[in-house]
């Protein structure tokens, strides 16, 4: 496929109140669109759709997603893959039809900003048969032009500059180019979802609760109500392509805040119980017995006291368009830190 790499034009296109600098995909995609996935509106966005000579994916995008299923209130945060592993920060998709983008190209061409070779080398590839003639003009309808995003929340990171290949036609039913593999698939939906995770605080029970004794063990648990699993959808209608990526809650690590304290278990991680809960509550009579989840502090915190943190890992999978089963992302992992007060037990000698 022929590409001129960085190939967006330094101007100001004052009517759109958009800057388009040289070599940013969040530019030139931009125009007509917000150059991110997700748009303000988290729980309904209208579907995306061909309207005539527009394709119509109102604030978010070309990816709809759905979210009525993900970890919902104040408290809730996206997890942390447990390996270098991130969602792509940028990906090519579907964005314009060629009216829209002859409307944008002569609007740049007509301004002073770009040189003339760049004008030549563009007008070429649009219009004159280099590859493409009059913007496709003649395959109205039956396919679109394909363009950058930058994931939402990644327009800082370089690695979003990667995309930076001429916008690109692709017919309805076939797939896009093999030598740009940023393109959208329902994998690369999977791994979008997978930013769009929430998943609950991490806050645990404790007994005693918030000041305990030195060489007293604590117990911990979590509410088998608080930790169920949760997912979002991703899709791309006028694709017909989706993917719904499922994070499941699978252990409790337990982080004293200091190293004078022991875990129970040893390893400090605790297993999730079969009926979704993380520990067991402690109740009256339980005083002898070894917490199955908990913590023994061994120094009084003196006139502080220590940070216990508590992370939860989340297995993360996917089903998708065109795959079989449950496809495996990397575990992501989300905590939260509260304050723990151990005192030094009080002896009274007679």
């Amino acid at each position: 496929m022929p590409v001129l790499k960085c190939w967006q034009p330094a101007v100001v296109v004052l009517t759109a109140a958009i800057a388009l600098s040289l070599c940013s995909p969040q530019a030139f995609a931009g125009y007509g669109h917000d150059g991110s996935a997700n748009g303000a509106d988290k729980e309904t966005t209208p579907s995306a759709a061909v309207d005539g000579d527009k394709i119509s994916s109102g604030v978010s995008g070309v990816i709809i997603f759905d979210r009525s299923k993900n970890g919902k209130g104040g408290s809730t945060g996206a997890v942390t893959s447990t390996s270098s592993w991130t969602p792509p920060p940028c990906y090519y998709a579907p964005k314009y039809t060629p009216k829209e983008i002859e409307a944008q190209m002569r609007q740049v061409w007509e301004s002073s900003a770009p040189s003339p070779e760049w004008s030549l080398k563009t007008q070429n590839y649009f219009v004159k048969g280099n590859p493409y003639k009059d913007f496709n003009e003649d395959k109205k309808g039956q396919g679109y032009w394909w363009d950058s995003y930058v994931t939402e929340g990644r327009e800082l990171d370089p690695a979003s500059q990667d995309c930076d290949e001429m916008p690109f036609w692709v017919d309805k039913g076939d797939a896009p180019p093999a030598d740009v593999p940023q393109s959208i698939t329902s994998e690369m939906l999977a791994q979008l979802a997978y930013a769009e995770i929430r998943v609950p605080s991490t806050a645990v029970d404790l007994a005693p609760d918030g000041t305990t004794k030195v060489n007293l063990p604590t117990w911990a648990w979590l509410d088998s109500a608080k930790f169920k699993p949760v997912s979002v959808t991703a899709r791309v209608p006028i694709l017909d392509i989706e993917a719904t990526t499922t994070a499941e809650p699978v252990a409790l690590k337990i982080d004293p805040g200091t190293d004078d304290a022991v875990t129970y278990p040893a390893s400090g991680t605790c297993p999730i119980n079969a009926d979704g809960s993380i520990g067991e509550p402690y109740a009256k009579g339980k005083a002898d017995r070894t917490p199955p989840c908990g913590v023994k502090y061994l120094r009084s915190s003196g006139d502080g006291s220590y940070k216990l943190r508590a992370t939860v890992t989340w297995k993360i999978h996917w089903t998708g368009t065109g795959v079989e089963g449950e496809q495996a992302l990397p575990d992501g992992t989300f905590g939260a830190a509260q304050d723990v007060i151990v005192q030094e037990i009080q002896a009274v000698n007679r």
